[in-house]
């Protein structure tokens, strides 16, 4: 059964930072490029950043631009995860974030949510004092 479980999600001061993670199971994530995707309340879903899989070998990245600068995406096949570091956190970052996964042996990954079969449950990631 293919699965993506995020965690790491919670409550955080502005300026703050926090690492949210993605597992998978059922499939192995090294063919497939992953993005992040948030959606706070009364918004429509975003992405916030993906990456290409590793069988390209291109390492390509690619962020929003709110998120740009502070956010970094990475991803560790041999622990069949995906992760994605914020900093400087701000309270407009305030969503669920959904890690998301499409079997793509190409080069570039895509912040469109159409793309991607595969999801997670979502964490929620709030930015408060």
């Amino acid at each position: 059964q293919v699965q993506l479980v995020e965690s790491g999600g919670g409550l955080v001061q502005p300026g703050g930072s926090l690492r949210v993670s993605c597992a998978a199971s059922g499939f192995t994530l090294d063919q497939y490029a992953i993005a992040w995707f948030r959606q706070a309340p009364g918004k429509e879903r975003e992405g916030v950043s993906c990456i290409s899989s590793f069988k390209t070998v291109d390492g390509y990245t690619a962020y929003s631009h709110p998120v740009k600068g502070r956010f970094t995406i990475s991803r560790d096949d041999a622990k069949n995860s995906a992760y994605l570091q914020m900093n400087g956190l701000k309270p407009e970052d305030t969503a669920v974030y959904y890690c998301a996964a499409v079997r793509r042996v190409i080069a570039g990954c895509s912040m469109d949510d159409y793309v991607y079969p595969h999801w997670g449950q979502g964490t929620q990631v709030t930015v408060s004092s």
